[in-house]
């Protein structure tokens, strides 16, 4: 069986996960409140400063693990640390999830990072649009998305996005449920061959470059104790590189192309779709399609 993991966020959409067969999924990490979306989750992830009102109550927690930043700061640590990879827990749960679980997908719900005016922003109701804040880290999320999917690429794992919503700015590509389980191993290997062929290598390695000559490393994570140091055009200059390298990654993959058969997979195969995730679909992908 793949190692399939599912991050659940707080966004709006993620309760349609609430009856989602578990045998989909070897592991379900959730993100901050989203713990109430289902009971069935494997670990739970949040930052420090959340209150300890809002954790579970009961035994969950016991079976469950619980996921600090004793844990979750040396793993984003290891793939360039948080002024890179951006400082919210969307990104952050992905970034441990690649180095404590080293799945072969990471699948994402309720992580869009959208927060209309008038409708809920969380599943919940209404809540703190985090990944909006100044933060100099977060100025671009697009980028900051393409750098976690680069990434896990690169690490040997395919980041998707099960949102249904009509935006997101977790700009990676887009699949539903029935695609997520008929996945098997040769299919992933397939998948991961074809959105090789999609990405940028020459964008990756300027990017990984401009990072190692800044040199903005904060071991402990609090990198907002040393924004002062941080040269803004610079940062920017590195999410351009980001966002090219990820800018021909299809917007979603539909559920037959989880069926490529034994024939090796080639760019070609997705010129047909469309060629940029971005922040609006025109069309949703319909669950079970």
């Amino acid at each position: 069986m793949p190692n399939i993991v599912l991050i659940v966020g707080s966004g709006p959409d993620a309760v349609r996960c609430r009856d989602w067969p578990r045998t989909a999924f070897s592991s379900i990490v959730v993100i901050n409140n989203a713990w109430r979306v289902r009971p069935d989750w494997d670990y739970l992830i949040h930052p420090d400063d959340f209150p300890d009102e809002r954790l579970p109550s009961d035994q969950r927690s016991r079976a469950a693990s619980i996921v600090k930043s004793d844990a979750f700061v040396p793993a984003q640590n290891a793939f360039g640390g948080f002024v890179y990879a951006g400082g919210t827990m969307a990104f952050t749960a992905g970034y441990w999830v690649l180095k404590a679980l080293r799945p072969d997908v990471i699948a994402f719900l309720g992580c869009d990072m959208i927060y209309p005016n008038n409708a809920p922003t969380h599943f919940y109701g209404f809540g703190t649009a985090d990944p909006l804040r100044d933060d100099l880290t977060l100025r671009d999320l697009e980028a900051k998305s393409g750098r976690l999917f680069a990434k896990a690429l690169r690490y040997g794992t395919v980041c998707l996005n099960l949102s249904n919503l009509p935006e997101s700015r977790l700009a990676i590509p887009r699949v539903n449920l029935r695609f997520i389980e008929r996945l098997s191993p040769l299919r992933i290997k397939a998948l991961r061959a074809m959105l090789e062929g999609a990405i940028d290598p020459i964008s990756i390695e300027t990017a990984d470059t401009l990072e190692a000559e800044l040199g903005y490393f904060v071991e402990h994570g609090r990198y907002w104790e040393h924004v002062s140091d941080f040269d803004e055009a610079a940062l920017e200059k590195i999410d351009q590189r980001w966002r090219s390298s990820v800018g021909q990654l299809p917007l979603s993959v539909p559920p037959s192309d989880a069926c490529w058969g034994r024939s090796r997979a080639r760019k070609a195969d997705i010129v047909q779709q469309e060629r940029r995730v971005g922040r609006d679909v025109s069309s949703h992908i319909v669950e079970g399609a």
